[in-house]
C-alpha cells in the first residue's frame, strides 16, 4: 500500500540537513554551530571539534575552544585554518580563540550565492523524492493494486507536500539572506 507520510518525512529530513548546513554558514556574529562541519584528523579518524573540546561564545565576535588534550591543539588549529570559514585562530595554551571579523560586502555576496545553491540542491532532493513517490504510484497502478482515480488523487497529495516543502526551503533561504545582508 502507498504511504505518502513516509515521503513527507523523507522531505522533512532533507530540510533538516539543509537547515544544519545553513547554521554552519558564517554570519557577522560568533556562533558555535559554525564549527559543526569542521573535522579534525585525530586518533586516526576525522572528528568534529565539539568531541575534542568545549566551545563557547563569550562575546558576539569571539569563539573560544577549550581543547581537552594539549596534543590536539595544533591539530584543531590546522583544521580551522584549512576550513573555508576564513577564520584565524589564536592559541593560548589549551585555549584556541577565534575572532569573527565583520563580513565585507564581497563576502556577503559570496555567501548569498552559496545559500542559493544550497537551497537549489535541497529542492532537487525534494523533487527526487516526489519522482520516487510517483514511480511507486505507477507501479501500483500497473499491478492493479490501485485505480487510476486513486493514483491521480495520490499524485495531487504528493505534489501538495512537495510544494509545501519547496516553499519552506525558499523561506529559509530568504531569511538567511536577510540575516547575512544585515550589517
Amino acid at each position: 500500500m502507498f504511504d505518502d507520510k513516509s515521503y513527507s518525512s523523507k522531505m522533512d529530513k532533507t530540510i533538516d540537513v539543509f537547515v544544519k548546513e545553513l547554521s554552519s554558514l558564517r554570519t557577522g556574529r560568533a556562533n558555535a554551530s559554525m564549527l559543526d562541519l569542521v573535522k579534525v584528523d585525530v586518533y586516526g579518524q576525522q572528528m568534529p571539534i565539539n568531541q575534542l573540546a568545549s566551545i563557547t561564545t563569550p562575546e558576539p565576535r569571539m569563539i573560544n575552544i577549550q581543547v581537552w588534550d594539549q596534543n590536539n591543539v595544533p591539530l584543531v588549529d590546522a583544521a580551522i585554518k584549512k576550513s573555508e570559514l576564513g577564520l584565524n585562530p589564536q592559541i593560548d595554551g589549551q585555549l584556541v580563540r577565534l575572532p569573527v571579523p565583520e563580513l565585507n560586502e564581497e563576502r556577503r555576496t559570496e555567501l548569498k550565492k552559496m545559500i542559493k545553491s544550497m537551497g537549489e540542491k535541497c529542492k532537487v532532493s525534494i523533487r527526487n523524492i516526489r519522482r520516487e513517490a510517483n514511480e511507486e504510484l505507477k507501479k501500483l497502478l500497473k499491478s492493479k493494486d490501485i485505480s487510476e482515480d486513486e493514483e491521480k488523487s495520490k499524485e495531487k497529495v504528493i505534489q501538495t507536500i512537495t510544494d509545501d516543502h519547496i516553499k519552506s526551503v525558499d523561506e529559509k533561504v530568504s531569511s538567511k539572506e536577510k540575516e547575512i545582508m544585515t550589517i
